[in-house]
C-alpha cells in the first residue's frame, strides 16, 4: 500500500522528557561511552526521546504502515547547542516528505524533529527516513 503523500507536513504529538542522571549513565553504558563529568547529553540520546510516548510507533500504524515491513533508512543530527542532566528536553516531529522508489515496491518517509529546551531553544534537528517495504 503506497504512504498517501497528502501526509507531508503532518505535525505529530510532541514527547517531553526530564533528563536524569540515571538515565544518561544507562544510555551511555549501553553504547559502549562514559559520561563526562558535565553529565552531558551524549549525541545520540536525543534520538530516544520519542520512544518516551506511550505509543511511538502510533503515527506509523495511523498511516496504515504494518511495522513487520519497515526498515531504518537513515538517520542525521544537526547540533546547534548541548543538553545536560537536568534539562527538560521536547521533541516535535513532523512529515516531511513520502516518496517511492522500485516502481512502489520500497515506500520512504521522512520525519524531521526538532529537539528544543524548556525555555524554546533548540538544541538539536533531527531526520530519520523509515523504509516500508510493500509485499505484493
Amino acid at each position: 500500500m503506497a504512504i498517501d503523500p497528502s501526509v507531508i507536513g503532518t505535525e505529530l504529538a510532541p514527547t517531553t522528557l526530564t533528563v536524569d542522571e540515571g538515565r544518561l549513565r544507562f544510555f551511555a553504558k549501553a553504547i559502549g561511552d562514559k559520561v563526562d563529568a558535565d553529565l552531558r547529553v551524549p549525541p545520540t540520546f536525543l534520538f530516544s526521546i520519542e520512544l518516551e510516548n506511550p505509543n511511538p510507533f502510533g503515527w506509523a500504524n495511523q498511516l496504515g504502515i504494518d511495522l513487520r515491513f519497515v526498515l531504518h533508512g537513515e538517520q542525521a543530527f544537526t547540533y546547534h547547542q548541548p543538553a545536560y542532566a537536568g534539562d527538560v528536553l521536547t521533541a516535535t516531529p513532523k512529515i516531511t516528505d513520502v516518496y517511492s522508489k522500485k516502481g512502489g515496491a520500497l515506500d520512504f518517509i521522512v520525519k524531521e524533529t526538532a529537539v528544543t529546551k524548556a525555555d524554546g531553544s533548540l538544541v538539536a534537528d533531527l531526520k530519520t527516513v523509515i523504509v516500508v517495504r510493500n509485499p505484493k
